[in-house]
């Protein structure tokens, strides 16, 4: 069996129903593999389809152009192909890819304008939260809009007693491990998590810096 043979059998076995639509295509999200974030929408034809997945370099077909474009094929921005998941109808595919650049043609990494940074859901949005009291703590005390911030006033205590925050809610999740009280257990690792967030972004970093790290050691 040769290789076209191969990636032929492969779609087969999806079911991608090229069929759907009269012009043959179905619409294609690219999606990255390691932030989640959607960098664009493409369509794809049956035989965009298999040069896709025979090259592992995410190929469309283009219908300006009215032929097969490999994206990357004059900037060099190429969508390395990671995996590929067909809908429940059969007729639209999300495709993860690892980006090499940014992905839209005006130069931004999404083609909705946005930088393709980690999200973590509810704990990004309380990193901004932590970030701006932090910027708050570094206006003087009488023009603060809040006067009465908690995470403000740690900033304005410094890094050692952050720190030791994050010690003493240490010790109380450990203890609150031990015994079978899971509310006690779980109050007691968020107060963890929150500090130890402030703590990062004393240090000035983020959970992306630990993740970078942790992916570094997969």
């Amino acid at each position: 069996m040769n290789s076209e043979e191969k990636h032929y059998n492969r779609y087969n076995k999806m079911n991608i129903d090229f069929n759907k639509n009269q012009n043959g295509l179905v619409p294609t999200i690219i999606q990255d593999a390691s932030t989640k974030n959607v960098l664009m929408l493409g369509y794809m034809n049956e035989e965009a389809f298999l040069k896709t997945s025979e090259t592992k370099k995410v190929t469309f077909f283009s219908r300006t152009k009215n032929r097969l474009w490999t994206k990357g094929e004059e900037s060099g921005n190429f969508l390395h192909l990671v995996a590929v998941k067909n809908d429940c109808d059969n007729d639209t595919l999300l495709i993860t890819v690892n980006p090499e650049g940014p992905t839209c043609h005006k130069g931004t990494d999404t083609c909705w304008g946005e930088e393709n940074e980690p999200n973590f859901g509810f704990l990004s949005q309380l990193e901004g939260i932590i970030a701006k009291r932090k910027r708050m703590s570094e206006v003087e005390p009488e023009l603060r809009e809040d006067k009465s911030s908690y995470v403000v006033s740690l900033f304005d205590e410094g890094i050692n007693k952050i720190a030791q925050k994050v010690g003493e809610e240490a010790v109380e999740t450990v203890i609150e491990a031990k015994d079978d009280n899971e509310e006690l257990f779980l109050n007691e690792s968020a107060d963890l998590l929150f500090h130890y967030l402030i703590l990062l972004k004393a240090k000035g970093y983020s959970l992306k810096d630990v993740v970078k790290v942790l992916e570094g050691r997969h």
